[in-house]
């Protein structure tokens, strides 16, 4: 692991836009931070990863990272709430960026409204949308210089991450102390990364409503996504 010393900032090339930015990335789901992190590594960044808001403020204790970007459904919370505290915070990153598994319109004015630069709706999978979103909000002195290529790489999240996030789901589920809109949710921001559209469609069902059959009928279905994704991996 890097050492947590970051004031040395080697200088940013056109090949690695990011190079000598640390990202500090907020999300409680395996696969979409395993998006994340290759997007980074390609731009020549560093990454770190909270998975809840307790985890993201004790390294925004050891540390200020140049880019945050948030989840918005956290475990232990809402990330706006973290959002609008480093908005406002002294030690405030250059970039703060939403992120989102749900509809794109109501996210992205949420994250503007309490304090973010930009977002960026799942799946996060283009690298030029990555950089560029980035370096927009960044100031002049951390972009490289001359001329930056912009790719058309897409990548792909290892298939391994999306067991260990329906795992993380199931486990989670048995839990009655959590509520199924939470993992409903999860579930719509894993569907939209992992493009199944029928997985999103049965869980964007399961959030509107909320009784007695909902739990079971959220086990139900994690059990056959866990079962399909195993045999494909």
């Amino acid at each position: 692991m890097d050492d947590l010393d970051l004031t040395a900032r080697p200088a940013p090339t056109a090949q690695r836009p990011l190079l000598g930015t640390t990202v500090l990335l907020i999300e409680d789901s395996r696969f979409a931070s395993e998006a994340v992190r290759l997007l980074a590594l390609r731009s020549g960044a560093r990454i770190r990863r909270a998975d809840c808001l307790a985890s993201a403020r004790r390294h925004l204790g050891l540390y200020q990272p140049g880019v945050a970007i948030i989840d918005l459904g956290l475990p232990d919370g809402p990330g706006l709430s973290l959002i609008e505290d480093l908005a406002t915070a002294k030690r405030r990153p250059l970039v703060i960026l939403g992120t989102s598994g749900q509809p794109r319109a109501e996210a992205e004015q949420s994250c503007l409204a309490a304090g973010a630069d930009g977002f960026l709706p799942k799946p996060i999978e283009s690298l030029a949308a990555f950089q560029t979103l980035i370096l927009r909000h960044l100031p002049r002195d951390h972009w490289p210089n001359g001329l930056r290529p912009v790719g058309s790489d897409v990548i792909s999240p290892d298939r391994l991450a999306l067991c260990e996030d329906l795992v993380y789901a199931e486990r989670v589920l048995e839990d009655p102390n959590v509520g199924t809109d939470y993992v409903a949710n999860f579930l719509q921001g894993l569907a939209r990364t992992c493009h199944d559209p029928e997985l999103l469609a049965q869980s964007r069902g399961l959030a509107q409503t909320e009784t007695d059959e909902t739990r079971p009928k959220l086990q139900a279905l994690i059990a056959d996504r866990l079962r399909e994704t195993r045999q494909v991996v």
